[in-house]
């Protein structure tokens, strides 16, 4: 590293379930690494996203939303939530714009008085509220920390994120590149992949809870120079759940085959064959054994 300059430091996103984390990390990292969409509790793992320029480095978390747990599996995203803020240089937490201020977001802000190091108040979704109810929103926060700074954005549109990246990096420590420029994330590509056809069965599923899916990357390959072959095992916790995902003549899976493969293909560069199974575990959420199989280890948390 030739710039004594340099800063660099972790920083975890907290919030309410489906404030908007996931849409930001993507958005400062200019790619799709964590899955979007409208139900809430769709983050399960801390995934980092990477945020690099010639004088700085953001290693961002963004945690699973803070919660009252009602599953083994909602136990461990919260613990894994809580564990990230004291591991880190800064800490966003990051409310909705068109939300009051509601008992989840004192929850995390009781959280959030022990924590040492900068805490940033991330008002999102300012392109759907009109000004003077802005400011009704940074009122009701205003005092519930020492804030180092209330910066309001849209995370979907943009707006002020690159001015919040500066205010980040200017409470930077001076640290090394920890990663190569062009690396967005630090998860494996498998997991990556798992989360956006997660992602797919989400957005077309409407009637199943985002907890009741799971997927495993059995296998991933290339056959050949131009091709990669992904096998894929979709869990469910009901026989209806599997008849949903697989649908009339297989309908269902074919579409959530073709929408993943278009994403999948963008982050790896290559055409990608992607074979997608649905199997059945009953009360997979409640089993260790299977949140393991599953990729939530305990060592994460």
């Amino acid at each position: 590293m030739d710039n004594p300059n340099f800063k660099s430091g972790f920083v975890a996103i907290v919030g309410r379930p489906n404030v908007g984390k996931s849409t930001l990390l993507n958005r400062v990292v200019g790619q799709k690494v964590a899955i979007m969409s409208d139900k809430a509790q769709t983050t399960r793992n801390k995934i980092q996203g990477i945020y690099t320029t010639d004088e700085a480095q953001i290693v961002f978390i963004d945690t699973p939303g803070i919660h009252k747990p009602k599953s083994e599996l909602g136990d461990f995203m919260v613990q894994s939530a809580l564990s990230s803020l004291n591991e880190v240089d800064a800490v966003l937490m990051m409310v909705n714009a068109t939300q009051k201020r509601g008992a989840g977001d004192n929850f995390i802000i009781d959280r959030l008085k022990s924590v040492k190091q900068p805490v940033y108040l991330v008002i999102n979704k300012i392109d759907q509220v009109k000004p003077d109810d802005l400011l009704t929103v940074i009122e009701q926060y205003k005092d519930a920390l020492p804030w180092q700074e209330v910066v309001p954005i849209s995370a979907l549109e943009g707006n002020n994120v690159v001015e919040m990246l500066e205010k980040i990096i200017d409470t930077l420590p001076n640290g090394p590149q920890y990663y190569p420029d062009d690396q967005v994330t630090d998860h494996p590509e498998r997991f990556v992949v798992s989360e956006l056809i997660r992602e797919k069965i989400l957005q077309l599923t409407r009637q199943e809870i985002p907890h009741s899916v799971a997927v495993n990357v059995e296998k991933m390959s290339r056959q050949d120079e131009k091709k990669v072959h992904i096998q894929a095992t979709i869990i469910v916790e009901r026989p209806t759940q599997k008849g949903i995902l697989i649908g009339k003549g297989g309908s269902m899976l074919k579409k959530i085959g073709t929408l993943a493969r278009q994403d999948i293909e963008r982050l790896l560069g290559d055409k990608v064959f992607l074979e997608l199974w649905v199997k059945v575990v009953p009360g997979w959420k409640d089993k260790k054994s299977a949140l393991q199989a599953y990729g939530y280890k305990k060592s994460d948390y």
